[in-house]
């Protein structure tokens, strides 16, 4: 199989499997949208090359294989229906990443926050060690590590995994089902997606089923992190298991939740052999992902902060973060909610999630290509949610008014942390960069 063609390869997962793809020596193309995307940059410096969606890129390219994702239509997108009826295979992302993972030692990263970040802190471990796994992580850049996606040549493959579904409409398999890790490392396990699970034992029930398919399994019921501090842009703290000190670890990435991230890595590294020391220095050369607290630059002296998070318990996370590593300064948090049924499904939690922030700011919400129906809820309703339980909440629909709202009171104290996983993607280096 020489020639591979990705259906919305600008997606996070879709990118990091493509530049595996790539470097593993296939001929790698790609369509999408032309939306700016945290991608564009991975595909640009894999020299892979990104057209509109059209039915006729198949057959002008004719790959082998053809790998979609459950957006853009998924199934029913116009290239992959095309690719079907020319007699190409055709595969969805989740089987396709876990039909590559065989033949290696898998390890397998899942849970509801934070899988993106322990994933990439494994993969940096194991690669400074000298390792040289394979991995595919939902991301863009990876700071001490490189790209999302890597083609090693060692035994070991490092993948997310994902509990979304992989092709709704079609295929309501969780796409982590594809996986058959020798090690499932699990983060944590919340209600999200409430377009497919009904409830948060319908997520359970899916994990569990995913645990029966690995070999071991690591969560934080193994360990405990203690003695945590921050300074100087660094986060401290000590492992336990069992009664028994395993080390002190420095981070460069802020947060408790962080520290438990790197926790479940650390088991995972000593699982394969890794000694304590190579860990430790795998761990302070990590950086951090990207839309990840990723800082993003200053404006008259207030920092600017880019971050994914988009569910309640993600922000929540996020700005104790930014409390614990910003503690004398102002925190004025902007958040896009993302879908109607997230938003609808999780209001209560939404609500109470910007404790840790000075003053809040909400959006409009921003649709799922996938919601035809907005289900009664606004934007302006979770500001009426969350005004119950924080004294400094505004409406600002759009990028427009969140800039004039942030630049007229603009402080060299402020942190200002752009939340969500819709277009809000841009808005942080458009207002740094004083666009309109």
């Amino acid at each position: 199989m020489k020639r591979i063609h990705f259906v919305g390869i600008k997606g996070v997962a879709q990118a990091a499997l493509a530049v595996w793809y790539k470097e593993a020596g296939y001929a790698v193309t790609g369509s999408d949208v032309a939306d700016i995307f945290p991608t564009d940059e991975v595909l640009a410096k894999a020299k892979i090359s990104v057209l509109d969606f059209n039915p006729k890129n198949i057959t002008n390219i004719h790959p082998e294989l053809v790998i979609y994702t459950g957006a853009h239509g998924g199934r029913d997108n116009d290239e992959v229906v095309e690719a079907l009826a020319q007699k190409i295979s055709v595969i969805p992302h989740g089987k396709a990443l876990g039909e590559v993972m065989q033949g290696k030692k898998q390890i397998s990263v899942a849970g509801s926050h934070g899988k993106t970040t322990t994933t990439a802190m494994i993969a940096c471990i194991l690669s400074h060690a000298g390792f040289d796994p394979s991995w595919a992580i939902g991301c863009g850049e990876i700071r001490g590590l490189g790209l999302p996606g890597h083609f090693g040549r060692g035994n070991i493959f490092i993948a997310e995994a994902d509990e979304y579904v992989t092709d709704p409409g079609h295929d309501l398999t969780p796409r982590f089902l594809w996986q058959h890790p020798d090690i499932l490392v699990v983060t944590n396990i919340d209600w999200d997606h409430p377009d497919v699970y009904a409830s948060l034992a319908e997520v359970k029930a899916a994990f569990s089923s995913f645990e029966h398919q690995a070999k071991r399994t690591i969560t934080t019921d193994d360990f405990q992190v203690t003695h945590i501090s921050f300074g100087e842009k660094r986060t401290f703290f000590t492992l336990v298991q069992n009664g028994m000190n395993l080390g002190d670890f420095t981070l460069k990435v802020p947060g408790t939740h962080n520290a438990k991230n790197a926790g479940l890595a650390i088991l995972a590294c000593m699982e394969l052999g890794v000694s304590r020391e190579k860990i430790a220095e795998g761990l302070l050369a990590f950086g951090g992902t990207k839309r990840r607290f990723e800082f993003i630059g200053e404006i008259h002296g207030a920092k600017i902060i880019d971050d994914y998070a988009h569910h309640p318990g993600e922000i929540k996370a996020t700005l104790a973060a930014a409390r614990q590593w910003y503690p004398n300064k102002k925190i004025r948090a902007v958040f896009q909610p993302h879908t109607y049924s997230r938003t609808k499904a999780l209001l209560p939690g939404f609500a109470q999630a910007f404790g840790n922030a000075h003053e809040v700011i909400l959006t409009d919400i921003y649709a799922s290509a996938r919601e035809h129906e907005t289900l009664g809820i606004s934007g302006k309703t979770l500001v009426e949610e969350v005004s119950k339980h924080h004294p400094h909440v505004s409406y600002a629909p759009g990028f427009d008014e969140v800039k004039q709202k942030l630049l007229q009171n603009l402080q060299p104290t402020d942190v200002i942390l752009l939340m969500g996983a819709g277009d809000i993607y841009g808005w942080s280096k458009r207002i740094l960069n004083n666009e309109s």
